[in-house]
């Protein structure tokens, strides 16, 4: 294993130095290069164990026939194109995209050694079960047998509820939307994946606020920005090809670039103003600037009145915010926001960007609201160079969270109604009563019956709950007895000793992944517990959709490796085992009996995801942009000639209708200076057209072009007979429009896109245009208030800024004023915060087990500040215990740094392995334990869930610190 830093190479005895083979052929350095596969920053092409993959010389390559293929990096969000050299079959080397609007040519560490992801030695080869405290290689065909009769038992026993799927953003679209669909035709909307506890807060905020719940921009478009503010994010590390876009802005438009942490990140060294504030107190931080802002009459009167509503009640409570009570309660002064205040104010377009950072709180949503209300005041929406330019985590976080591989939600975010099922069992072409008759149903309070597929399940946050509470204090049937892990770390989610405890009262463990992740070793189970290998994306092929809302398409590197299967296979042959299989895949061509057609798979969405404008990317479009990437602009995305001209690169979302309507794709979402059917829009009429008598709609103001020029609403059948242009529909689209709900059908569930279409036709909107609400009545905060952290360190601000009353939502009881109410800052003084490194991603699984990777950062840390280590006599270097308030600790290097404040530990959530001081490498099936172990910060951190979404809280937690 990695112990020490060598001369750049992971060392690995039991081969020859690629170096020295090479020093034995006539090459030059850059046929060397590009032959080994170190063409990419030191990544060495070295061939899999087991004979599986031949092992090709530096000469043999460059003779040999090549060919290239084009991927998708699968870690991060911006979507960086790999082109991977192959030959024989065997991937030999990659490049980045130069081509790529996203990336540029540029790779980082991450993208520079996924080649290594595909075929590296510590993968899980074969399907597993651990047996006697053994782990034992079994078949494909006896697995999926023995998991599927004893889920079938558990559902007899306790309910299909009692199954747990839990889904990845590392899926492709194609894998998302089957894993969505078989959770409902097995009977549960328990099921979810990582963006509940990454971006959850953010979808439910943004879109409550304007229609939308994603990146309104692009990362290209921030070339546009005049000022650059991010809040809770540090690309840097966690993004770091973003950051040629953001420095471009910087350098070009000499852009202020203003960063607020409470932690002086990499990020932050590129800042003309780093702004220091405490962990926790983003609401009252972005008041403070608003406080100056509306002070001074900087706010856009003009876009406000017309495009906003709700502004007053925010000035209101904004006005509470005095430079005084905002340092009290941030620790910022109010001079400094003074300053930033009017950078922004003077440099207009401005984007704001946020991360996990701002999100992973008990008030997550409040912070959304907070950031999204800060750029309407500014007037920096619907514009190029504004918008909120969210980053998210996952290479298709966003594409899983669109396809609803979420507890709360169906596809295309229909949400759980009567209608919505309606809708998706038109779609599937499916019995209504067939699928209802899937779910359980349960007697309700009044003692009528209640079906459950009309009922939030679970969030991922709070799986740990279904299996350890008590049933009669849920809203589940029964306790959760079976937990399915597919494609995610459970070493990134809070109350680790808690979550050790539930894995070992589970009846099954099944872990779907190409590593076996934490999940395999953090238990002591002796059986019980599945191992399945899955593929990696670069073995399969798919669409991903990065975070700016574009679609790209991956194409299939290499086949399989081991005995892995790709992810969709898997849900076949769990479709077949419970005897859904012929009517799951009715509309999908099959290959075989257990491999579905991926671009079968798309076209299916494609018929049914209306809301969002999932519906004019088909498989032929996406892979004509891949193909066509130089004809892209750099800075519009849009094409310039081509085959695809006019086109904006990836088809962003909403592409609306059908593909063959022809619809270029939304570059910025609520641009109204562009017509509809060009990439303009509105914002959306989600909320009613009045409230308390105010109009919720746009005064005087349409897109480009509109032929109403005023707001107005989401346009159903009988808007479009009101208006007169019914009769520019086909014979066709009536009878489809007809057959769902006649005049009442509207643009979400008119199958044909009839209504989309000849909407579009008239340059109007097709979810209609409204006003932004700076107030969402339907949350538990309608005005984002601040409110204390549930465990923090200041007592004197509770009274002011209290927390939640306890209350049961998402199924589960939930805490919150029973926790604050306990002083728990006496014992544990320090703020204890978590992020991303560079170097690895999510979990880490994958990551830490790529050896170039590996050998950058060996060491699981804590970030402490030089005064509270000296008083703690805590030296640099030193291991030390990290400890919570529940009990759970960790045992980590202490790195001494001003990089956090006084009073505040920061530690890295990438890491797994050893568990409150133990190691655990011993209990990894043979080969597969990655290069670098280490503690999880989530042992450490606390119980805290958002007040909306049950999103968890990483980000502010109280910890004590201790020499080992």
């Amino acid at each position: 294993m990695l112990r020490k830093k060598t001369n750049g190479v992971a060392r690995r005895p039991q081969r020859t130095s690629i170096l020295t083979s090479a020093a034995e052929k006539t090459v030059d350095r850059r046929t060397f290069l590009r032959g080994s596969g170190l063409a990419i920053g030191g990544l060495a092409a070295l061939g899999a164990t087991g004979g599986t993959v031949t092992r090709a010389s530096a000469q043999s390559a460059v003779a040999g026939s090549m060919k290239n293929v084009k991927s998708v990096c699968t870690h991060c969000s911006v979507g960086c194109t790999v082109v991977a050299e192959v030959q024989n079959g065997v991937w030999v080397g990659q490049e980045p995209g130069w081509d790529s609007p996203f990336n540029l040519g540029s790779h980082c560490a991450k993208g520079a050694a996924v080649r290594e992801h595909a075929h590296g030695e510590r993968r899980l080869k074969y399907p597993m079960k651990k047996e006697g405290g053994e782990w034992k290689r079994i078949s494909w065909e006896q697995a999926i047998n023995e998991i599927g009769d004893g889920m079938m038992k558990i559902r007899e026993e306790s309910g299909p509820d009692s199954v747990y799927w839990l889904g990845s953003a590392k899926h492709n679209n194609e894998q998302a939307y089957l894993f969505r669909k078989f959770a409902a035709y097995w009977g549960t909307n328990n099921v979810d994946h990582q963006a509940r506890i990454c971006h959850s807060t953010t979808v439910a905020g943004v879109a409550n606020t304007w229609g939308y719940g994603a990146m309104t921009n692009s990362y290209n478009d921030i070339h546009n920005s005049k000022a650059i503010f991010i809040i809770g994010g540090n690309p840097a590390e966690a993004h770091p090809v973003s950051l040629l876009h953001v420095l471009r802005a910087k350098e070009n438009n000499n852009a202020p670039l203003i960063v607020c942490d409470p932690r002086f990140t990499r990020t932050a060294a590129h800042a003309d103003e780093y702004v220091r504030f405490r962990p926790g107190t983003d609401v009252a931080l972005v008041w403070g600037i608003l406080w100056h802002i509306f002070e001074n009459g900087w706010e856009d009167k003009e876009f406000i009145r017309t495009r906003v509503w709700g502004m007053d009640q925010i000035k209101e409570e904004v006005r509470k915010w005095n430079p005084e009570e905002v340092e009290r309660v941030t620790g910022t002064p109010g001079s400094q926001l003074k300053r930033v205040a009017r950078q922004l104010a003077n440099n207009r377009p401005g984007t704001v960007i946020w991360c996990m950072g701002g999100t992973q709180h008990t008030n997550g949503n409040n912070n959304t609201r907070a950031y999204c209300i800060l750029q309407l005041a500014l007037g920096n929406m619907g514009t190029s160079g504004g918008g909120t330019n969210i980053f998210r985590g996952h290479d298709n976080v966003q594409g899983a969270t669109d396809l609803g591989v979420l507890s709360h939600t169906l596809p295309g975010y229909y949400g759980l109604s009567a209608g919505a099922w309606a809708h998706w069992a038109r779609v599937w072409e499916e019995d209504l009563d067939w699928l209802k008759g899937q779910f359980e149903t349960v007697k309700s309070s009044d003692g009528k019956d209640k079906n459950l597929m009309n009922l939030t399940g679970i969030p991922v946050s709070r799986w740990i709950d279904g299996v350890l509470e008590d049933p009669a204090n849920t809203d589940n049937p029964d306790s959760v007895r079976a937990m399915v892990l597919w494609g995610h770390a459970p070493n990134s989610q809070t109350r680790g000793p808690e979550m050790k405890t539930a894995m070992e009262k589970l009846d099954m463990l099944v872990v779907v992944d190409p590593f076996p992740t934490v999940s395999a070793v953090m238990q002591d189970r002796t059986d019980g517990v599945y191992l399945l290998p899955a593929s990696t994306q670069f073995e399969t092929r798919g669409s991903v959709t990065a975070s700016n809302r574009s679609f790209q398409w991956r194409d299939q590197i290499m086949d399989p490796l081991f005995e892995s299967l790709p992810d969709h296979v898997i849900i076949a042959k769990f479709a077949n085992k419970f005897g859904f299989g012929d009517r799951f895949f009715r509309n999908i061509e099959m290959e075989d009996e257990e491999t579905p057609n991926v671009e079968s798979v798309t076209r299916e969405f494609n018929r049914g995801m209306w809301t969002i404008g999932y519906t004019g990317q088909d498989p032929d479009r996406i892979k004509l942009h891949m193909a066509n990437q130089h004809t892209f602009d750099r800075t519009t995305l849009q094409a310039i000639g081509g085959p695809a001209d006019g086109d904006y690169y990836g088809l962003p979302w909403p592409c609306w209708g059908t593909a063959e309507m022809g619809h270029p794709g939304t570059p910025n979402l609520y641009d109204m200076s562009k017509p509809v059917s060009e990439g303009g829009l509105t914002f959306r009429a989600r909320f009613g057209v009045e409230r308390d008598g105010d109009n919720l709609l746009a005064e005087g103001v349409a897109s480009a072009n509109s032929e109403i020029q005023d707001g107005y609403p989401e346009f159903t059948m009988q808007m479009l007979m009101d208006l007169g242009w019914d009769g520019d529909l086909t014979d066709e689209e009536r009878a489809s429009i007809e057959a769902v709900a006649g005049p009442k059908t509207n643009w979400k569930t008119d199958l044909s896109g009839g209504i989309q279409r000849v909407a579009i036709a008239h340059e109007c909107a097709p979810f209609g245009n409204a006003k932004a609400r700076a107030v969402v009545w339907t949350f538990p905060d309608p005005i984002p208030i601040h409110r204390e952290p549930l465990y923090t360190p200041r007592r004197d601000l509770v009274e002011d800024y209290p927390t939640y009353e306890d209350r049961k939502f998402y199924r589960l009881p939930t805490m919150y004023a029973s926790i604050q109410k306990n002083d728990f800052s006496k014992d544990f003084p320090i703020i204890l915060t978590s992020g991303r490194l560079v170097e690895y991603e999510g979990g880490g699984d994958e990551t830490r087990s790529n050896p170039w990777l590996a050998e950058l950062q060996q060491d699981m840390f804590v970030e402490i500040n030089p005064r509270d280590a000296n008083n703690l006599g805590v030296r640099d270097g030193a291991q030390v215990w990290v400890e919570g308030p529940e009990g759970g600790k960790v045992k980590v290097m202490a790195m001494v740094t001003p990089r956090v404040g006084e009073g505040v530990a920061f530690m890295p959530f990438h890491f797994g392995g050893h568990f409150q001081g133990v190691d655990l490498r011993d209990k990894y099936p043979s080969g597969a334990d990655p290069y670098v172990l280490g503690e999880s910060t989530n042992t450490a951190q606390t119980y805290g869930y958002d007040s909306v979404t049950q999103m968890q809280e990483t980000k502010t937690t109280l910890c004590k610190i201790s020499p080992a």
